[in-house]
């Protein structure tokens, strides 16, 4: 990249930020430029922008296995290789999405599926010049300073707390255990996603939520500064909107894109029905797996499962 087309993106990046920097004293998003980065979004938004995925979905995906949401996101960016979504389809991709899986956390709570909306923190290392000039604005306005608990304040029902701590262990705990007692309360089916660390390990392990972190460690969060709130993010190798569903297991952790959500989630209910079906004609004792597993070979059995089928999707669809 040249000198001049550097400076070309640098001031690209000053004209979008600028307006919300004046308003909000951090890095953020106004709510018309967060419309335009989700655009693809088909749900109802936050007042301040933020895609809101409705809750009878996310009840939905909690059904879903890890490997149901990575050949969904495969599928819709056009890679899948058949698997579960690829006899459900989960359709409307436009685009690879490789780059929406991480590892390599601890998990609180490996039994606790994950499920929720993001909620994107960004912390950066403390720079003295940026940190007063921040803080100062803030405390003109009489809101405090910028730091985890400004952030924590705005959570709601259903959201996932994502942080960027860029790795940080020592100085890096964004919770203990009276924080994420507090998220606790306040999200309710939520949980916690950090590139970071947390402490009281002993005190949070008792509360029933989930969280992944990178390690523990006794410090408390010092020595970084608090730079985005509901902006893009990166954890790990994962680039995470605002809205996007987050979806934990005891492996990693997903970051669906809301557009994709849907479709992920009936294939997912057609690899279930599917599966249900199949034990139930196993426990007939009447037919080899061959017969059955994956597409019945037999006419009148691949009636019988269109049937099934078609009764159980509208039997879900009722429950919404």
């Amino acid at each position: 990249m040249t000198r001049l087309s550097r400076l070309a993106l640098s001031a690209c990046a000053v004209a979008i930020l600028a307006p919300a920097l004046s308003h909000a004293q951090l890095f953020t998003l106004t709510k018309e430029q967060l419309i335009e980065l989700t655009s693809q979004n088909p749900f109802e938004r936050f007042a301040d922008g933020r895609p809101k995925i409705p809750d009878a979905l996310m009840e939905r995906a909690r059904g879903m296995s890890a490997e149901e949401v990575w050949a969904g996101l495969n599928q819709a960016g056009g890679g899948a290789r058949g698997g579960a979504a690829g006899r459900g389809g989960a359709g409307g991709g436009g685009g690879a999405w490789r780059n929406q899986y991480e590892d390599g956390f601890q998990v609180l709570h490996p039994k606790l599926k994950l499920v929720g909306r993001a909620f994107t923190v960004q912390f950066m290392p403390a720079r003295p010049d940026l940190d007063t000039v921040l803080n100062a604005k803030q405390q003109a306005k009489g809101l405090g300073r910028l730091n985890n608990q400004f952030a924590i304040d705005m959570l709601q029902p259903g959201d996932v707390l994502v942080v960027d701590l860029f790795g940080k262990i020592g100085d890096g705990t964004i919770v203990g255990d009276n924080l994420f007692y507090y998220i606790m309360k306040t999200t309710k089916t939520g949980g916690i996603v950090v590139d970071g660390a947390v402490r009281d390990l002993e005190g949070i392990s008792e509360m029933e939520m989930p969280a992944y972190f990178r390690k523990t460690h006794p410090s408390a969060l010092s020595n970084v500064t608090l730079t985005g709130i509901n902006i893009p993010v990166r954890i790990g190798n994962v680039t995470v909107m605002p809205g996007d569903l987050v979806v934990g297991d005891p492996e990693g952790v997903y970051f669906v894109p809301p557009h994709l959500v849907e479709g992920i989630v009936d294939a997912a209910d057609r690899v279930h029905i599917h599966d249900e079906w199949t034990r139930k004609k196993f426990d007939e004792g009447k037919y080899k797996s061959s017969e059955i597993y994956s597409s019945p070979r037999d006419p009148a059995l691949q009636k019988e499962y269109q049937e099934y089928l078609t009764k159980r999707l509208e039997e879900l669809h009722k429950k919404q």
